[in-house]
């Protein structure tokens, strides 16, 4: 892997993670996860605006793909403010790509691979190593991470076929048009407007935007499998990072328990 494609993928995963500390931290969580995706689709929209370029077929995936980021938008929302973002995080992101191999699995005939079977249960052990016996039982925690993992396969499945058919930026505006739409009407204008006056709102909302950014040039440097790998990094990151930065109880069996949904999300990547 090219050196600039890893430094390019690293530091992609460190904004990803960066950007869910700082809506996991807010006060108004809900407000702020609004408040932060309108400002990333207002910055980027100038940008798409000056390269747009959409076929006419890419409408019926962005459409689809913006009504998942609107469910996943909600259910990232609603999982910071009752759980730690060192649950949440890395169980929908370890889920995800577990959920997309079934979905190809049974639609496609995808078969499963040695190393893809590995990647499962190393994700498996370390999925019930994270939440520790004070995560189990919460039956709201867990549907929503099980939102957020089921929509990250699902517009995964989308924008693979969609993002051909479009800009990368125009891609980007288009699919999270929904979230901004739907979702500032439900946490109501005057706490949106209250959130957008924050600072740590305006970071989140770069470093959502940094991300996205970093690791499509990334991808232009590298092939798909190391980059995918080197920055689901980020959910080792975010772990450590909500102990020092959101005084979360991170122990061994929950940090051990990321680190093995981590390789097994690099084993499913390759």
């Amino acid at each position: 892997m090219p050196a600039a494609a890893l430094a390019l993928a690293l530091g992609s995963a460190l904004l990803h993670a960066v950007w869910n500390l700082l809506l996991a931290r807010a006060r108004d969580v809900q407000a702020a996860t609004a408040a932060t995706f309108v400002l990333s689709v207002a910055l980027a929209a100038p940008l798409a605006a000056a390269w747009w370029s959409a076929r006419p077929s890419v409408w019926p995936y962005a459409l689809a793909s913006t009504l998942l980021e609107t469910v996943y938008v909600v259910a990232l929302a609603s999982a910071y403010r009752t759980t730690d973002l060192s649950v949440v995080y890395p169980l929908s992101r370890g889920l995800a790509p577990v959920l997309t191999l079934a979905a190809a699995a049974v639609v496609l005939g995808h078969p499963a691979s040695a190393t893809e079977v590995g990647g499962v249960l190393l994700v498996g052990v370390g999925v019930v190593l994270v939440p520790g016996r004070r995560g189990r039982g919460d039956a709201r925690a867990l549907l929503a991470v099980a939102a957020i993992a089921a929509s990250i396969a699902a517009y995964t499945l989308v924008d693979r076929v969609g993002i051909d058919r479009a800009g990368a930026l125009t891609y980007f505006v288009l699919v999270l048009a929904g979230p901004c739409v739907v979702y500032p009407p439900l946490v109501g204008r005057a706490a949106l407007v209250r959130e957008l006056a924050q600072r740590g709102v305006w970071a989140a909302a770069v470093a959502n935007l940094g991300s996205f950014a970093l690791g499509l040039l990334a991808l232009r440097r590298g092939a798909a499998a190391p980059v995918l790998a080197v920055r689901s990094s980020s959910i080792v990151i975010a772990t450590l990072l909500a102990r020092r930065l959101l005084a979360e109880e991170v122990g061994l069996a929950r940090a051990a328990g990321s680190a093995l949904v981590f390789a097994g999300v690099v084993m499913l990547a390759f």
